[in-house]
């Protein structure tokens, strides 16, 4: 899958309004199991699964809920990745390929017209320019990969949370309509509980996967760090000196 804006601006749009309404059909659990488990004409034993139910039903969906918030608090960012994606490609890499390619001795233009000892000396300080400037390049391009595969997940992670969030406003929506039913029993209870619990357990693993991969991108740019760190590229750290 990669990175499509339209797509996540969609996402967003519904991870938003998901939100919205799950919080008023959990608003609506409590009040439906108290309307039914108080009806003079329900056996007790059903009662206790509809109240216990719901008990359970809001406890997880509040849960679910409060995860769902806290993990869109950072939807913008693999947005700003793709978009920078386009400056460390263009803007840096691009750039320092230019300067790599027409730096190397048999591009430079002064040696067309000058010979002798100080451009032969010239010739060979400069030797180290291309070498730095294609470092640049190639680190650049790490970096813009890194970004991309990382907006690439944001995308993936978001629509899975949105396929999650639907799915369990559905279940929500079923739960609701079973705790006024009167055909009621613990085996219902505990079947409604469950597709609460599996909800949980997808964001977990959506989450899980998540931080796997952003965790192994923090490894790669901790490397291209280093190499920005190589001195036998960058003479104690700085540029290297073109002048013999």
């Amino acid at each position: 899958m990669a990175f499509n804006a339209a797509q996540y601006e969609e996402i967003s749009k519904k991870l938003t309004s998901g939100i919205e309404t799950l919080s008023n059909k959990l608003n609506q659990v409590g009040p439906k199991a108290e309307s039914t488990a108080n009806h003079w004409y329900v056996p007790d034993f059903v009662a206790d699964a509809i109240i216990w139910t719901a008990n359970k039903l809001i406890e997880a969906g509040s849960w679910i809920l409060n995860k769902i918030k806290e993990l869109l608090q950072g939807i913008a960012a693999p947005v700003y990745m793709a978009i920078h994606v386009w400056d460390w490609q263009s803007d840096v890499r691009g750039k320092a390929s230019g300067v790599a390619g027409s730096t190397t001795s048999d591009q430079l233009q002064s040696l067309k017209h000058w010979t002798g000892d100080a451009a032969t000396a010239y010739t060979t300080a400069v030797k180290a320019q291309p070498i730095a400037a294609a470092k640049v390049g190639t680190s650049a391009d790490k970096v813009a990969t890194g970004l991309a595969l990382c907006a690439t997940a944001g995308l993936a992670f978001y629509v899975a949370l949105g396929v999650v969030l639907y799915q369990l406003i559905a279940s929500m929506i079923a739960a609701i309509v079973a705790l006024g039913s009167l055909v009621f029993s613990w085996a219902g209870a505990a079947l409604v509980v469950a597709e609460t619990t599996a909800s949980t357990a997808a964001i977990i693993t959506a989450t899980t996967a998540l931080l796997a991969l952003l965790g192994a991108q923090a490894q790669q740019m901790s490397a291209i760090e280093g190499e920005a760190r190589d001195e036998s590229t960058y003479p104690h750290g700085h540029w290297p000196v073109a002048a013999p």
